[in-house]
């Protein structure tokens, strides 16, 4: 099994931990509020929401990950979304081991 393989996995524990905040409005809330740590975006996401989402998690120095695509996303938590935050910072450091 992959790294990368095995990251996807991590975030399907990170869901039933319930340290993950999907949908674009409340990513953008953990963002501004400072709750979210990690925010992975799908690579094939739409050209907007990937500034909105750049330009956002810039300005609040949260980190972006753009390393999966949102089948692969989708596929990992269990419904469909194309960005997605992790709140827990343990789950970050590992999450950030498995894709060095």
């Amino acid at each position: 099994m992959t790294n990368s393989e095995r990251a996807l996995q991590l975030l399907g524990l990170v869901r039933r931990a319930g340290k993950l905040v999907t949908g674009e409005s409340f990513v953008l809330a953990a963002v501004r509020d400072g709750s979210a740590k990690l925010v992975l975006m799908a690579s094939d996401t739409g050209k907007s929401s990937q500034k909105q989402f750049r330009d956002k998690t810039t300005s609040y120095d949260v980190p972006l990950n753009e390393s999966f695509t949102k089948d692969q996303l989708s596929t990992a938590i269990g419904s469909a979304r194309t960005v997605i935050a992790i709140t827990d910072p343990g789950f970050v450091r590992k999450l950030h081991q498995l894709l060095e």
